[in-house]
């Protein structure tokens, strides 16, 4: 299967519906938002996650002001602010800025069908990278982009080209985006998986099982140095040690050519409850002291290559964005 079955964002006029994924893999529930204050919130709430997802989610709840009569500005603001990491967010209200109203849900129907575009052509550019073992971490599939997914989309792309691979998936505490979601669709499309915690990791790469690994970014830096969910630094540093390829899936939406490096890339913090808790149960002292930043950021130097929808590329990055 090349395209995913999973379809997680459908507008309609005047009205935006987000498959829930806080609520997968136990039931299929849509929250339907009405307003760009509400697609906001459900940005901020998680339930549509994912750099590209959550630029088109951007890009309908700005177009959703036709209907709602809220002021522009200030809903193109409120969504600017409600996840401040994902470069694809501001980039897609960007690329809106400009626009006479009334042609904001027009422009925002294109970019989602051209993420799907570029999902599959990134796809195609990576496939050949990937044979046996591919370790991944977080979701990067359907769920998190227009459709078939930029890490796990060049495993569909892959399997769709007859090699064989099987997807080594950490569950990605504290959110489980891993177990619930890339599991979820792995298991969906027939994909071969295999679930682990996230501490799972460098034993399985010294059992060989993995033979390389690859991820997705929320931004990535003129320098290389990419931000994608936590965790994903430790995972370059155990591939460097055990000799393994790490790849990032990047559409070059999320390259930000005006951030100079790492270290700029703003780093969310999300509520102390969610590493606190799991499904709603304490699994610590209600009290304890929380550390949980949404990502990290992992130094060009321990990259192999970005796979892009225009091939896979290798620093210093072309210097033509048509490249």
């Amino acid at each position: 299967m090349n395209e995913s079955s999973l379809q997680p964002i459908i507008f309609e006029d005047g009205l935006l519906r987000l498959l829930d994924q806080r609520a997968l893999p136990g039931a299929l529930h849509w929250i339907a938002c009405r307003s760009a204050e509400q697609t906001a919130t459900a940005i901020t709430d998680m339930v549509v996650r994912g750099a590209p997802a959550i630029g088109i989610a951007a890009a309908y709840g700005l177009a959703l002001t036709v209907w709602s009569g809220e002021d522009r500005d200030s809903a193109e603001r409120r969504l600017r602010l409600s996840r401040p990491t994902a470069v694809n967010l501001g980039a897609s209200l960007d690329r809106l800025r400009g626009l006479p109203t009334d042609a904001l849900p027009t422009a925002a129907r294109a970019l989602h069908a051209e993420d799907l575009q570029i999902n599959l052509a990134l796809g195609a550019a990576g496939a050949p990278l990937l044979s046996g073992g591919v370790l991944t971490v977080c979701n990067t599939g359907a769920l998190a982009t227009g459709g078939h997914g930029t890490a796990l989309g060049v495993v569909r792309s892959a399997r769709a080209a007859g090699q064989a691979v099987h997807v080594y998936a950490l569950e990605t505490r504290p959110y489980l985006q891993g177990a619930r979601l890339t599991a979820f669709e792995c298991a969906q499309d027939g994909i071969p998986h295999t679930l682990l915690t996230d501490g799972m990791a460098g034993a399985l790469m010294a059992s060989g099982r993995v033979q390389q690994v690859i991820v997705g970014c929320d931004r990535v830096a003129a320098n290389g140095d990419t931000a994608n969910k936590i965790g994903t630094y430790g995972l370059a540093v155990l591939a460097r040690a055990h000799g393994l390829p790490f790849y990032v899936a990047m559409p070059t939406s999320t390259l930000d050519r005006a951030c100079p490096s790492g270290e700029a890339i703003p780093i969310e913090a999300r509520p102390d409850d969610e590493l606190r808790r799991i499904g709603g149960q304490l699994i610590c002292p209600a009290h304890s002291p929380v550390w949980n930043p949404s990502f990290d950021r992992t130094p060009a130097g321990l990259i192999t290559a970005w796979v892009t929808e225009r091939g896979v590329w290798r620093l210093p990055f072309p210097s033509d964005p048509a490249a």
